[in-house]
């Protein structure tokens, strides 16, 4: 016998999210190789300023070697360091960095940051701290498909959906959020938090600080939490800017209340802004010394490796580096939004106005055969295996309304891109042929249905 938790199917692994990514496994697309595979656009990967980071790493051989700017060898420290609270050269940096992205509005103390192995690992660890299994969680949907793993798979928490619609650009108002708090009650659900993805994953949009500042006095309302995952807050490459959930509880009106600054929680992670998904660094900040303590002694659990954060401890401090590279990626993460949304415009496609993020939130809605799941889930299936395109359907990110898709732009080439836009712009002008021609055969049954019966009705009027 296993336990619950292996046999159970709550991990989420069962949603169309991943369930896309099994099938372009089998059948990834290559220029040469494979150039009829399925292209990956389900991947929320940052690989356009890529070769920003290795010309840095060919110009420091020796951090990659394990030297120290005498050139001798750290590997001996390196490789017996063991302490989970992280290496404080890496730590000072690293909030730094944090500062620098969100224009040095904010400081944050090395203290009160504990590092983790990716965001996956960092969102469970603040969870396990905040709530007991149970317990609930508001997350305002369309949310990113793997909170499901993430925040409830191990913790046991509960996730109460906060839903937000189209009507408004998907903007989470108070009305949602006390309809959901409501719910939650009614559920007999102990709510411990509210968390959101800021910016926003799927939707690519930043929160105003108005947006903000009333999660801010709805979580001193209810006497709770609030988490701000912003693992994409270096990816803001238009207006408006970005403003952190620390910024926004400057206020001075908030501030007044003494325990603020204790409910507010930041998610943050290197695997976006820099592209280093295979690093595994993550962290948690919060000025809330018990969950910092707890949150420490649980990260002995995913550590994030001392070679590792030697390296970027090193990279992040070459402020010249980090400047350019800022700087470069936001332009380049426009250039191939707005040629991604340019591309299906002229497919009669339409994308959700935003301004940060690794992908666009795409409305097919006007390409389902009914205004239903069932038809998002049929569409889905034909661009997956008849176009080729893994996109990700908004069923898999607990959209309330079908239709919608999240499509990433970040992780292939320009090349690659236009492959894809050709395809879904030929997918297009087939499904409008089909249904014309539907739509033709359709017209001249009723037309002549409509004949014989004008005609039988004729003869019956002879006949009397």
């Amino acid at each position: 016998m296993l336990s619950s938790k292996a046999s159970s199917n709550c991990h989420g692994q069962d949603s169309l999210y991943f369930l896309g990514w099994q099938v372009y496994e089998k059948n990834p697309f290559h220029e040469v190789e494979n150039p009829t595979g399925i292209i990956q656009m389900g991947l929320a990967e940052n690989q356009l300023s890529f070769d920003l980071v290795e010309s840095w790493l060919r110009k420091n051989p020796d951090v990659m070697g394990l030297k120290n700017k005498d050139g001798e060898s750290v590997f001996r420290d390196l490789a017996l360091f063991q302490d989970y609270h992280g290496m404080p050269a890496f730590k000072n940096e690293l909030v730094e960095y944090m500062a620098k992205i969100r224009g040095n509005k904010v400081k944050f103390d090395p203290n009160n940051l504990v590092l983790a192995a990716g965001a996956t690992s960092a969102n469970e660890t603040l969870i396990f701290c905040l709530a007991d299994p149970g317990d609930a969680i508001l997350l305002p949907t369309p949310s990113y498909a793997g909170f499901d793993r993430d925040l409830k798979w191990r913790t046991g928490v509960e996730i109460v959906p906060i839903h937000c619609s189209s009507s408004n650009g998907f903007r989470i108002s108070m009305f949602a959020l006390e309809e959901a708090y409501e719910r939650a009650q009614k559920l007999n659900l102990k709510v411990k938090g509210v968390l959101i993805t800021n910016p926003s994953n799927p939707l690519g949009t930043t929160m105003t600080k108005d947006e903000l500042q009333s999660l801010i006095t709805f979580a001193i309302d209810k006497d709770i939490h609030l988490i701000s995952d912003e693992v994409f807050s270096g990816t803001v490459f238009d207006s408006p800017c970005f403003i952190s959930i620390m910024e926004a509880a400057m206020d001075s009106n908030l501030k007044r209340n003494t325990d603020v600054l204790s409910r507010i929680h930041i998610v943050y992670s290197l695997s976006k802004d820099l592209g280093l998904p295979g690093f595994r660094v993550g962290m948690i900040y919060s000025n809330n010394q018990t969950v910092v303590s707890a949150a420490t002694k649980m990260s002995s659990f995913g550590l994030v490796s001392s070679q590792t954060q030697y390296l970027l401890s090193y990279m992040l401090a070459n402020k010249k580096f980090t400047s350019n590279y800022m700087k470069r990626n936001q332009k380049r993460l426009k250039k191939r939004k707005e040629m991604l949304v340019s591309g299906l415009k002229k497919s009669g496609i339409n994308c959700l106005k935003s301004n940060a993020g690794l992908f666009c939130w795409v409305d097919m809605r006007h390409l389902l055969c009914s205004n239903t799941f069932e038809a998002e889930t049929d569409l889905w299936k034909k661009i997956l295996c008849e176009v080729g395109l893994n996109i990700s359907p908004g069923s898999s990110f607990h959209c309330s309304q079908p239709g919608w898709f999240r499509v990433c732009f970040a992780n292939m080439n320009q090349s690659t891109l236009q492959v894809a836009l050709r395809r879904i712009k030929d997918f297009v002008e087939r499904s409008s042929f089909n249904y014309q021609q539907n739509m033709g055969s359709l017209s001249r049954k009723l037309i002549s249905n409509w004949v014989r019966k004008l005609s039988s009705a004729d003869r019956e009027e002879q006949e009397r």
